[in-house]
């Protein structure tokens, strides 16, 4: 076995260019969520060129490489679609160049996620090039429209293609740590509505903007004495947006509307959550709703879900875990750090929904997700592709 890993080892560092072009080619594409069609080919085109087993384009837009033909299966999954690339002037270098310069790959994308499935392309030439035989079916799966609504493509992959690993990893940029968590997250509208009368007698109606405000003032506290989760943190909520309505802006208003970002923590749900806010609006004409999402894919076909992320964590000790402790081990002679995400992943439904036994382990490190200037270091790269070969080999 371990002369298995240093072959692994050693055509990872063999493919460093290999990997570094291939990423460099996904980000001079632009991919926003919804709009990956071409990045989409590219990727198809990378995992046929590497000699996957099988490649297709499923009916929501994921790219589903395989290799192997196993009894137990294993899902390698990266998102392809990046944020917009901002204000351009907080950028000292074009977003869409994917320049390789200085040991690194530069662009949007390249750590919020294209590197990772830049990289798992590369994990699946190693095992081909090894000739892979064991009793296993890899699903290499870059998908779609996770920066709109995270785990949206792996409820279509599980619902629609049938397809139910029992062990995944997310690419999702972790500093080359192994992640076992993070923190669930949902939205939600709190509406009020309120009377509306001339502004020159505000006393015959009733404000939603007062309303509103009030009920945003104690939100803010309950901000304060939300749970806490002594591996996930806190759990948060925050106002991200405030609008209001009214006949003119010579009259009371007679609706306001209030969107929450709720972050949750271990133990806390979608029925606390709710609740929490509804024990604010006691005694008046004001409700909450957790929002859903439905949008039109670049295949033409719409699809969505209830925007409820469940939070999720895996036990340091279990299999999923341990395995890319020990693949890691195995690789670099020395202890992976086990950790978590800050921000969300398609775990929230991997994991929080389908219960599938899962880690994060990606190239980059979250905090240039979505900032301006992110790049990846090619030894990060290298290393991934080598960690997932590995892992395969060690499940």
């Amino acid at each position: 076995m371990q002369n298995t890993i240093e072959q692994i080892k050693s055509l990872s560092e063999k493919y460093r260019d290999y990997t570094a072009e291939n990423l460099s080619k996904l980000v001079k594409i632009k991919s926003l969520s919804t709009q990956e069609k071409e990045v989409q080919l590219e990727l198809k085109r990378q995992m046929e060129e590497a000699g996957f087993d099988e490649v297709r384009i499923d009916g929501l837009g994921n790219v589903i490489g395989r290799i192997g033909n196993g009894s137990t299966i294993l899902a390698i999954d990266g998102h392809m679609d990046t944020v917009d690339n901002g204000n351009l002037s907080n950028w000292d270098f074009d977003p869409l160049g994917g320049e390789i310069k200085d040991g690194y790959v530069h662009g949007r994308g390249t750590v919020d996620q294209e590197g990772g499935p830049a990289a798992f392309v590369t994990s699946g030439r190693i095992l081909k090039e090894l000739s892979f035989d064991r009793d296993l079916t890899i699903y290499f799966v870059g998908s779609v429209m996770e920066e709109d609504c995270d785990g949206l493509c792996w409820k279509y992959l599980v619902e629609e293609e049938k397809i139910k690993p029992d062990f995944a990893i997310s690419t999702e940029p972790t500093n080359l740590n192994i992640y076992r968590g993070h923190r669930g997250r949902m939205e939600m509208h709190v509406s009020f509505y309120g009377i509306s009368s001339h502004g020159s007698a505000p006393e015959r109606g009733k404000n939603a903007i007062y309303m509103a405000s009030k009920v945003a003032l104690e939100i803010e506290k309950l901000n304060e004495r939300l749970a806490y989760d002594e591996f996930l943190g806190k759990g948060s909520v925050t106002i991200s947006e405030f609008v209001s309505e009214s006949p003119s802006l010579c009259a009371v208003s007679d609706f306001a509307r209030l969107h929450l970002d709720r972050r949750l923590t271990w133990g806390e749900t979608k029925e606390s959550a709710v609740k929490e806010i509804e024990d604010l609006l006691e005694g008046l004409n004001a409700k909450v709703e957790v929002l859903d999402y439905s949008e039109e894919a670049y295949t033409g076909l719409t699809y969505g879900m209830e925007k409820y992320y469940p939070t999720w964590k895996i036990p340091e000790e279990h299999q999923v875990v341990q395995t890319g402790v020990q693949a890691y081990e195995a690789l670099y002679a020395k202890k992976p750090i086990v950790d978590k995400w800050t921000f969300s992943t398609n775990g929230v439904v991997i994991n929080g929904i389908y219960k599938i036994p899962m880690i994060g382990f990606g190239p980059g490190n979250e905090i240039l997700a979505h900032a301006p200037n992110e790049k990846v270091a090619i030894d990060d790269l290298v290393i991934a592709s080598a960690f997932y070969a590995a892992f395969a080999y060690k499940l």
